[in-house]
Protein backbone atom coordinates (compact mmCIF):
# COMPACT_ATOMS: atom_id res chain seq x y z
CA UNK A 1 0.00 0.00 0.00
CA UNK A 2 3.16 2.25 0.91
CA UNK A 3 4.77 1.54 -2.12
CA UNK A 4 1.85 2.55 -4.36
CA UNK A 5 1.22 5.63 -2.56
CA UNK A 6 4.90 6.67 -2.45
CA UNK A 7 4.38 6.17 -6.61
CA UNK A 8 2.17 8.40 -7.23
CA UNK A 9 4.12 11.53 -5.51
CA UNK A 10 6.86 10.27 -7.91
CA UNK A 11 4.35 10.44 -10.82
CA UNK A 12 3.57 13.86 -9.90
CA UNK A 13 7.44 15.02 -9.51
CA UNK A 14 7.80 13.45 -12.98
CA UNK A 15 5.11 15.31 -14.08
CA UNK A 16 5.64 18.60 -13.16
CA UNK A 17 9.29 18.14 -14.80
CA UNK A 18 7.78 17.02 -17.79
CA UNK A 19 6.08 20.18 -18.34
CA UNK A 20 8.52 22.61 -17.08
CA UNK A 21 11.03 21.04 -19.87
CA UNK A 22 8.05 21.89 -22.46
CA UNK A 23 7.69 25.16 -21.15
CA UNK A 24 9.12 26.62 -18.15
CA UNK A 25 6.61 28.93 -17.78
CA UNK A 26 3.44 26.49 -17.57
CA UNK A 27 2.59 26.34 -14.13
CA UNK A 28 2.86 30.17 -13.30
CA UNK A 29 0.93 31.04 -16.41
CA UNK A 30 -1.75 28.05 -14.87
CA UNK A 31 -2.10 30.07 -12.29
CA UNK A 32 -3.48 32.89 -12.98
CA UNK A 33 -6.90 31.65 -13.87
CA UNK A 34 -9.31 29.59 -15.89
CA UNK A 35 -11.57 30.50 -18.74
CA UNK A 36 -12.04 26.84 -20.09
CA UNK A 37 -14.66 27.02 -23.03
CA UNK A 38 -16.51 23.27 -22.08
CA UNK A 39 -18.08 21.84 -18.79
CA UNK A 40 -17.37 17.96 -19.28
CA UNK A 41 -20.17 16.13 -17.35
CA UNK A 42 -18.75 12.58 -17.05
CA UNK A 43 -19.49 9.22 -15.98
CA UNK A 44 -16.62 8.79 -13.15
CA UNK A 45 -15.49 5.39 -14.53
CA UNK A 46 -11.64 5.22 -14.06
CA UNK A 47 -11.23 4.24 -17.52
CA UNK A 48 -12.76 7.50 -19.09
CA UNK A 49 -10.38 10.62 -18.05
CA UNK A 50 -11.94 13.91 -19.67
CA UNK A 51 -8.98 15.82 -20.42
CA UNK A 52 -7.00 12.72 -21.73
CA UNK A 53 -9.39 11.30 -24.27
CA UNK A 54 -9.83 14.70 -26.31
CA UNK A 55 -6.50 15.59 -26.22
CA UNK A 56 -7.08 18.91 -23.75
CA UNK A 57 -4.30 20.58 -21.57
CA UNK A 58 -5.12 21.69 -17.88
CA UNK A 59 -7.48 24.64 -17.52
CA UNK A 60 -9.01 23.58 -21.27
CA UNK A 61 -12.35 21.75 -19.32
CA UNK A 62 -14.10 22.28 -16.38
CA UNK A 63 -15.20 19.08 -15.07
CA UNK A 64 -18.10 17.15 -13.05
CA UNK A 65 -18.15 13.44 -13.17
CA UNK A 66 -20.33 11.26 -11.26
CA UNK A 67 -22.07 7.35 -11.37
CA UNK A 68 -23.34 7.62 -14.77
CA UNK A 69 -22.73 10.99 -15.71
CA UNK A 70 -26.34 11.91 -14.50
CA UNK A 71 -28.05 15.26 -14.37
CA UNK A 72 -30.53 15.43 -11.41
CA UNK A 73 -32.04 18.74 -10.64
CA UNK A 74 -31.87 17.86 -6.43
CA UNK A 75 -28.07 16.98 -6.73
CA UNK A 76 -26.63 20.15 -5.30
CA UNK A 77 -22.87 19.62 -6.46
CA UNK A 78 -23.81 19.14 -9.61
CA UNK A 79 -25.86 22.33 -9.84
CA UNK A 80 -23.04 24.25 -7.93
CA UNK A 81 -20.68 22.99 -10.95
CA UNK A 82 -22.83 23.95 -13.62
CA UNK A 83 -23.63 27.09 -12.25
CA UNK A 84 -20.11 28.31 -12.19
CA UNK A 85 -19.36 26.92 -15.52
CA UNK A 86 -22.16 28.71 -17.10
CA UNK A 87 -22.41 31.98 -15.16
CA UNK A 88 -19.17 32.59 -13.80
CA UNK A 89 -16.60 30.91 -16.28
CA UNK A 90 -18.86 31.27 -19.24
CA UNK A 91 -18.05 27.79 -20.80
CA UNK A 92 -19.39 27.56 -24.87
CA UNK A 93 -20.28 24.09 -24.65
CA UNK A 94 -21.60 21.16 -22.10
CA UNK A 95 -20.61 17.99 -23.21
CA UNK A 96 -22.77 15.23 -21.63
CA UNK A 97 -20.35 12.23 -21.79
CA UNK A 98 -21.52 8.52 -21.26
CA UNK A 99 -19.73 5.37 -22.14
CA UNK A 100 -19.71 1.84 -23.33
CA UNK A 101 -20.23 -1.19 -20.79
CA UNK A 102 -21.03 1.87 -18.13
CA UNK A 103 -21.29 -0.34 -14.90
CA UNK A 104 -24.15 1.69 -13.64
CA UNK A 105 -26.28 1.44 -16.50
CA UNK A 106 -26.11 -1.87 -16.43
CA UNK A 107 -27.08 -2.53 -13.21
CA UNK A 108 -29.96 -0.36 -13.44
CA UNK A 109 -31.02 -2.89 -16.46
CA UNK A 110 -31.29 -5.28 -13.52
CA UNK A 111 -32.60 -5.93 -10.14
CA UNK A 112 -29.87 -7.01 -7.46
CA UNK A 113 -29.87 -4.72 -4.60
CA UNK A 114 -26.59 -3.01 -4.31
CA UNK A 115 -26.72 -0.66 -1.53
CA UNK A 116 -26.31 2.88 -1.16
CA UNK A 117 -26.10 3.51 -4.96
CA UNK A 118 -29.70 2.22 -5.04
CA UNK A 119 -30.91 5.48 -5.08
CA UNK A 120 -28.89 6.92 -7.14
CA UNK A 121 -29.76 4.23 -9.91
CA UNK A 122 -33.02 4.78 -9.46
CA UNK A 123 -32.75 7.57 -11.31
CA UNK A 124 -31.18 5.89 -14.39
CA UNK A 125 -33.77 3.22 -13.94
CA UNK A 126 -36.56 6.55 -15.05
CA UNK A 127 -34.62 6.79 -18.12
CA UNK A 128 -35.26 2.88 -18.88
CA UNK A 129 -38.79 3.39 -18.28
CA UNK A 130 -39.09 6.33 -20.93
CA UNK A 131 -37.75 4.08 -23.32
CA UNK A 132 -38.69 0.54 -22.65
CA UNK A 133 -40.98 -0.17 -25.37
CA UNK A 134 -37.58 0.24 -27.49
CA UNK A 135 -35.13 -1.25 -25.59
CA UNK A 136 -37.34 -4.44 -24.45
CA UNK A 137 -37.42 -4.63 -28.19
CA UNK A 138 -33.79 -5.45 -28.45
CA UNK A 139 -33.21 -9.32 -27.68
CA UNK A 140 -29.26 -8.87 -27.42
CA UNK A 141 -28.19 -7.99 -23.99
CA UNK A 142 -24.97 -6.49 -24.65
CA UNK A 143 -26.94 -4.24 -27.72
CA UNK A 144 -29.68 -3.35 -25.14
CA UNK A 145 -26.99 -2.48 -22.64
CA UNK A 146 -25.15 0.14 -25.62
CA UNK A 147 -28.64 1.47 -26.30
CA UNK A 148 -29.43 2.55 -22.64
CA UNK A 149 -26.06 4.19 -22.20
CA UNK A 150 -27.20 6.26 -25.64
CA UNK A 151 -30.32 6.74 -24.58
CA UNK A 152 -29.67 7.73 -20.84
CA UNK A 153 -26.45 10.09 -22.23
CA UNK A 154 -29.98 11.98 -24.59
CA UNK A 155 -31.75 12.41 -21.61
CA UNK A 156 -29.42 14.08 -19.69
CA UNK A 157 -28.87 16.71 -22.38
CA UNK A 158 -32.26 17.74 -22.07
CA UNK A 159 -32.30 17.52 -18.17
CA UNK A 160 -29.52 19.87 -18.31
CA UNK A 161 -32.42 22.04 -21.01
CA UNK A 162 -34.70 21.74 -18.24
CA UNK A 163 -32.22 24.25 -15.43
CA UNK A 164 -32.92 27.50 -14.85
CA UNK A 165 -29.27 28.00 -14.80
CA UNK A 166 -29.15 26.57 -18.51
CA UNK A 167 -31.97 28.48 -19.67
CA UNK A 168 -31.26 32.04 -18.20
CA UNK A 169 -27.45 31.44 -20.25
CA UNK A 170 -30.17 30.78 -22.95
CA UNK A 171 -31.82 34.27 -22.80
CA UNK A 172 -29.13 36.52 -21.82
CA UNK A 173 -26.21 35.02 -24.13
CA UNK A 174 -27.81 32.44 -26.42
CA UNK A 175 -25.59 30.18 -25.30
CA UNK A 176 -23.80 27.58 -24.09
CA UNK A 177 -24.63 24.17 -26.99
CA UNK A 178 -25.06 21.20 -25.29
CA UNK A 179 -23.97 17.61 -26.74
CA UNK A 180 -24.41 13.97 -25.83
CA UNK A 181 -21.34 11.79 -26.58
CA UNK A 182 -20.74 8.14 -25.85
CA UNK A 183 -16.79 6.93 -25.47
CA UNK A 184 -16.21 3.38 -26.57
CA UNK A 185 -13.42 1.94 -24.17
CA UNK A 186 -12.65 -0.82 -26.76
CA UNK A 187 -11.33 1.26 -29.41
CA UNK A 188 -10.86 4.93 -27.83
CA UNK A 189 -13.49 6.38 -29.50
CA UNK A 190 -16.19 9.25 -29.12
CA UNK A 191 -19.14 8.67 -30.63
CA UNK A 192 -20.95 11.84 -31.44
CA UNK A 193 -24.55 11.08 -30.78
CA UNK A 194 -26.19 14.34 -32.60
CA UNK A 195 -28.55 15.79 -29.97
CA UNK A 196 -27.09 19.01 -30.02
CA UNK A 197 -29.25 21.47 -27.93
CA UNK A 198 -29.13 25.94 -27.62
CA UNK A 199 -32.30 26.45 -27.20
CA UNK A 200 -35.55 25.95 -25.70
CA UNK A 201 -37.45 25.09 -28.96
CA UNK A 202 -36.58 21.02 -28.44
CA UNK A 203 -38.11 21.42 -24.66
CA UNK A 204 -41.61 20.20 -24.15
CA UNK A 205 -43.74 22.93 -22.99
CA UNK A 206 -44.52 21.99 -19.38
CA UNK A 207 -40.12 22.58 -19.25
CA UNK A 208 -40.13 26.33 -20.39
CA UNK A 209 -39.59 29.04 -17.67
CA UNK A 210 -40.86 32.22 -17.86
CA UNK A 211 -38.24 34.76 -16.54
Amino acid sequence: MAELYNELIKNNKNWVASKLSEDPEFFEKLAKGQQPPVLWIGCADSRVPANEIIGAQPGEVFVHRNIANMVIHTDMNMLSVLDYAVNVLKVRHVIVCGHYGCGGVLTAMGNQQVGLIDNWLRHIKDVYRLHQKELDAIEDMDQRGRRFVELNVIEQVFDLGKTSIIQNAWRERKGPAIHGWVYDLRNGLIQDLNVNVSDDSQLQEVYKLNM
